[in-house]
C-alpha cells in the first residue's frame, strides 16, 4: 500500500524542521567558536568573517580544562564498570531465578525512575557528611567516590530493567546446555550469556556512560575546585568583567566530542539494546 502524496509531503516537512532545529545551534556553536571574541560580542553573523583557531587553544589555558576533562573521564568511566558490572549480576538473578520478592525488586527498581533526581540532593549530602564525620576525613563529599557513587543511584536502576529484559529474550536452553558441559553459574554468565548479550550490555554501558558525563545538579554541589568536571567546569569561562563566549562553544564542541564518538561507534548496538524487550 502506498502512502499517501501529501503524508509523505508532511513527513518530509517534519523532518526538515527537525534537522533545522537540530543543526542550526550547532552550526552556530561551530562558527562562534573559530571567530574573535569581538565578533562574537557584536552583530551576528552567519559566517566568521575572520577565522581563527584561537579558542581552541586559549580555552586550555583560561580555565584548567584538562584538569576537569580528567575528572569528568575517570568519573563517568569508572561509573560505568561499577553500574554495568552490578547490572550484569542483578539483571542475570532477575531474568533466571524465581526468588522470593522477586516482583517487588523489580517494581521498586523502575519506580526509582519516577522520582526527580533533586530530590536526592538533600538525603545524599546528609548522607555523605556524617559518613565523612564519623570517618574523619573527607571520603565521599566533594570528591571523585563520592560523585561515582552518586551517578550509580540513578544510572543503575534502569541499567538493570533494560539488561533484564534484554536477558529475558535469550533462551534459558543455551544456560541449561552450558550446565550439561560443566560451567557453573559464573562460567554460564560469562562464557555463554553475556557473549549472546554484548548489544544489551553496551546499551547499558552507553547510557551509563552518558548519564554521568554530562550531569550538572550534583556535580555543581559535590565536588570543589579540584574535583569539578566538564559540566561545571564550562561555568568559568564567565567572569566579572567579561564572558568568553567562542571558548566556551569551543570547550563544548570538544565536551561534546566522546559522547557524540561513543554513540556513533555503538549506535547499532544501543538500538538492539533498547529494542530488544518490546519484541520477544
Amino acid at each position: 500500500m502506498h502512502e499517501p502524496r501529501s503524508f509523505r509531503l508532511f513527513r518530509v516537512v517534519v523532518v526538515v524542521v527537525l534537522g533545522l532545529f537540530t543543526f542550526v545551534p550547532l552550526y552556530v556553536m561551530l562558527t562562534s567558536a573559530l571567530k574573535p571574541l569581538g565578533d562574537v560580542q557584536g552583530d551576528f553573523t552567519w559566517w566568521p568573517a575572520h577565522p581563527t583557531l584561537s579558542p581552541f587553544i586559549d580555552m586550555w589555558s583560561t580555565v584548567p580544562l584538562a584538569k576537569y576533562f580528567v575528572n569528568s573521564l575517570v568519573v563517568s568511566i569508572v561509573a560505568t564498570a561499577f553500574s554495568v558490572l552490578i547490572a550484569i549480576f542483578a539483571a542475570y538473578a532477575v531474568s533466571r531465578y524465581r526468588f522470593f520478592g522477586r516482583r517487588i525488586f523489580t517494581g521498586t527498581v523502575l519506580a526509582t525512575q519516577m522520582f526527580p533526581g533533586i530530590l536526592f540532593l538533600l538525603p545524599l549530602f546528609l548522607i555523605f557528611v556524617n559518613i565523612d564525620k564519623q570517618l574523619g576525613f573527607t571520603f565521599l563529599y566533594q570528591t571523585r567516590v563520592g560523585l561515582i557513587v552518586t551517578y550509580l543511584t540513578f544510572s543503575l536502576p534502569f541499567s538493570i530493567w533494560m539488561l533484564a529484559s534484554y536477558l529475558e529474550g535469550i533462551p534459558r536452553e543455551l544456560d541449561e546446555a552450558a550446565r550439561v558441559d560443566g560451567c557453573r553459574t559464573l562460567g554460564t554468565l560469562f562464557r555463554v550469556v553475556l557473549p549472546a548479550a554484548r548489544p544489551g550490555v553496551i546499551a547499558v554501558a552507553v547510557y551509563a556512560f552518558m548519564t554521568s558525563w554530562g550531569e550538572i545538579l550534583f556535580a555543581s554541589q559535590m565536588t570543589n575546585d579540584a574535583t569539578k568536571t566538564l559540566s561545571i567546569g564550562l561555568q568559568n569561562y564567565s567572569t566579572q568583567i567579561n564572558v568568553y563566549w567562542n571558548q566556551v562553544m569551543a570547550a563544548s564542541l570538544v565536551v561534546s566530542l566522546p559522547v557524540v564518538v561513543a554513540f556513533l561507534l555503538l549506535q547499532k548496538y544501543l538500538v538492539a539494546g533498547l529494542t530488544s524487550g518490546s519484541v520477544k
